[in-house]
């Protein structure tokens, strides 16, 4: 997909990889809706700010109203609770669940018509190694990712006769708020996370994994589970 000229809309643009996506599309040549639940905290020059709430279908709807012209969204905004699935809260089960898989999938519902009647596109959704790996006391954010990764798959093949491509971004720990109390070295740069991502769309890559973590899992899939 050629970024310079497409119009964008990022989801959790007002901080992040999303900051930095929205960042970058608007430094490639695109126009840019950046969603947020509060578009006042948008601060970026040269984009629209858009108040988008992916837990709220109607905020979702009106979005795509505004954004009439979209043929490219991106679906960032997300939340992790670190949750495991059996001691956990339930209220946060299902908080992860509406942000991170439902969420995602209603915007991409209300987008894709208006992406095909532009001339087609892409979406992107942004998820995890956490996809493809479980830990316990991260269960229900690992539920919510590894959804998100089989509706990438699934959609991917329902837009594609549309002329909507679908791509998946896996990433493991970034040095962003989400992973402000994770202690880690190796987190990566959301600006180059950003970068790959970008590159992987005009690319036209399903799947574009962003570290020697991420690859390493994915290789590992055909592993036998190990326990404990």
């Amino acid at each position: 997909m050629e970024l310079k000229g497409a119009t964008a809309v990022v989801t959790g643009a007002n901080r992040g990889l999303g900051r930095h996506l929205a960042e970058q599309l608007i430094q490639r040549g695109a126009k840019v809706y950046a969603a947020a639940r509060r578009p006042e905290t948008v601060d970026l020059e040269g984009v629209t700010p858009l108040r988008l709430d992916v837990t709220d279908e109607a905020s979702i709807r009106e979005a795509a109203r505004i954004a009439s012209d979209a043929t490219l969204l991106i679906n960032n905004a997300g939340i992790a609770l670190y949750n495991p699935l059996i001691a956990g809260d339930m209220d946060s089960v299902h908080a992860e669940m509406n942000t991170n898989f439902f969420g995602p999938l209603a915007a991409t519902r209300a987008f894709a018509p208006v992406i095909e009647k532009n001339g087609g596109g892409a979406v992107l959704n942004i998820l995890s190694v956490i996809s493809w790996w479980h830990p316990a006391q991260a269960g229900s954010y690992a539920a919510s990712k590894a959804a998100a990764w089989a509706m990438s798959g699934a959609v991917r093949e329902e837009l594609a006769p549309r002329g909507v491509a679908v791509s998946a971004l896996h990433v493991a720990y970034m040095d962003t708020d989400m992973t402000a109390n994770v202690p880690s070295e190796d987190k990566a740069d959301p600006a180059g996370v950003a970068t790959q991502a970008l590159d992987g769309i005009a690319a036209g890559l399903p799947e574009i994994l962003a570290d020697d973590t991420t690859r390493q899992v994915k290789r590992g899939l055909a592993d036998a589970p190990t326990v404990g």
